[in-house]
């Protein structure tokens, strides 16, 4: 059975489930929060809210009739395949927005609408992510100027999402536009929500002269691993050695606790760890 469950077939289903779901959802947002309130939040969705206002045009349509070029011209301009989920990712979201277009809106305040639909287009694309695919749409655009640019993929996302959003101020007002962007942070907040998740960690570096005190503090009190990192002083070039621990955040405060108790004088420099991986962390 176990081996069943994590055969190749049943991981590319279960990547398939979570593309059609993420798509579902991105599709749901559009219709019932995004459209109706004018928000053109970046990319091909962005693009056929304005051409749907200006030409009457179904936003489905012209979704499809955007999306397919695109993921050809990827595949021929960038050299490489996109691969079948993506392919799929890049017809459902015109699919789901054509079979939701009769849905009532949830709210006719623009705000309420930019950032509620900001968030379930993030939650939806966070899905498709994890299914390991994407919509395509002005992704294969970012990356085709990314190639003959040399910008960031970061950047190029940027320039091609503002685009859209003033474009959406000239069609519409500035204060669509400003609306816009309101949706556009609250989609890569909730993506990386959806990517990381809500218990984000902490990595602790200490150094102090009771080292051994601490080491077995956090090892038998606190519960945690550590490990030991060789360093040598930058201004007396002594050698020295770095506690690394990795603490989950409900057992951040303790740490800290433990850790003053022992040296109130200990450096210690504390970063968030957006992810941990590995045998035991969670346990």
């Amino acid at each position: 059975m176990g081996k069943n469950f994590h055969s190749p077939v049943v991981r590319q289903l279960h990547d398939y489930l979570f593309v059609i779901l993420g798509a579902a959802v991105i599709a749901l947002a559009f219709n019932v929060l995004l459209l109706p309130n004018h928000i053109a939040s970046g990319g091909v969705s962005g693009i056929s809210t304005i051409l749907y206002y200006l030409t009457g045009w179904m936003p489905a349509f012209i979704q499809w009739a955007l999306n397919i070029p695109l993921f050809i011209a990827g595949i021929v301009i960038l050299g490489y395949q996109f691969g079948l989920k993506t392919f799929v990712g890049t017809m459902a979201v015109p699919l789901f927005v054509y079979l939701s277009q009769g849905f009532d809106p949830w709210t006719k305040e623009p705000l309420i609408g930019a950032l509620f639909g900001g968030v379930l287009v993030g939650l939806g694309l966070g899905i498709v992510f994890r299914g390991k695919a994407s919509t395509g749409g002005t992704d294969v655009i970012a990356q085709i100027l990314h190639k003959y640019t040399h910008l960031s993929l970061g950047i190029c996302m940027a320039l091609i999402d503002g685009a859209v959003v003033v474009l959406a101020m000239i069609t519409f007002d500035i204060e669509s536009g400003l609306f816009a962007l309101v949706g556009l942070f609250a989609t890569s907040k909730t993506i990386d929500l959806v990517q990381v998740g809500l218990d984000q960690s902490k990595t602790v570096l200490i150094i102090s002269e009771h080292q051994e005190a601490i080491r077995e503090a956090v090892l038998f009190q606190v519960g945690r691993g550590i490990t030991r990192l060789e360093a040598k002083g930058g201004y007396t070039d002594d050698e020295k050695q770095i506690l690394l621990c990795v603490s989950q955040q409900r057992g951040f405060q303790k740490l800290k606790e433990v850790i003053k108790e022992i040296d109130p004088n200990a450096f210690v420099v504390v970063m968030s760890a957006s992810e941990v991986m590995g045998e035991g962390f969670n346990r």
